[in-house]
């Protein structure tokens, strides 16, 4: 959690709850594309104790329909393999169709004691109110343009590249607020990049990014 950034009031919620032991058996994590979320459900969930094979992450936006669901409440009544608990990650979950949503909402009613799911989405307000109620709602903030920027020349800092601040706030900029987005342009930009990062470089960048849009 020590390298999450941005996102102070989410770990601050999660570590507290690990601290002292109330973890809840159901959480919505609801922001921006890119801000963190997934991530942070993967940190939360070896924080607890869950190794790889008990982490099981679910694109709802593919996997959205009730058959899928109803295998899901099938595999979430066996034991986790090594793990004080099972997680399951559903990314998207606002793309389960309502039949599905239904049926994850029977799970979410009578959990497993053993089980543990975060249901991560940029559109919360689609998801049916009676599946919101039952999830602890922790917000991920879009950052700020200096937040994402420090970020920026953090990471490159640590991959010895020398990144100053008028191009770092250039690559945030076309971020639009998704770590995601931003890293992902800082790492094409380390790909042909010396030591120095340039303006021109990373402009060069950007523009061919956007023609492709």
């Amino acid at each position: 959690f020590s390298d999450v950034v941005g996102q102070e009031n989410a770990v601050s919620i999660l570590t507290s709850s690990i601290a002292q032991k109330k973890v809840s058996h159901a959480y919505l994590f609801s922001g921006g594309r890119g801000t963190g979320k997934t991530t942070v459900a993967r940190i939360f969930a070896h924080d607890i104790g869950c190794n790889q094979e008990d982490i099981i992450e679910i694109d709802a936006a593919s996997n959205r329909g009730i058959d899928e669901i109803r295998e899901l409440r099938d595999a979430v009544r066996t034991s986790p393999f090594s793990s004080p608990y099972k997680i399951y990650i559903i990314d998207e979950a606002h793309m389960l169709t309502k039949e599905a949503a239904n049926a994850l909402l029977k799970t979410l009613e009578e959990p497993p004691a053993h089980v543990i799911f975060i249901l991560a989405t940029t559109d919360p307000e689609k998801l049916p109110a009676t599946i919101v109620s039952r999830c602890q709602n922790i917000v991920f903030k879009v950052p700020s343009l200096e937040t994402l920027a420090g970020r920026l020349m953090y990471v490159a800092k640590q991959e010895g590249k020398e990144l100053d601040k008028v191009i770092a706030l250039l690559i945030a900029r076309h971020g639009k607020g998704s770590y995601r987005d931003a890293l992902g342009v800082l790492e094409q930009v380390f790909a042909v990049s010396e030591k120095q990062i340039t303006y021109e470089v990373v402009a060069a960048l950007i523009e061919i990014g956007r023609a492709h849009v």
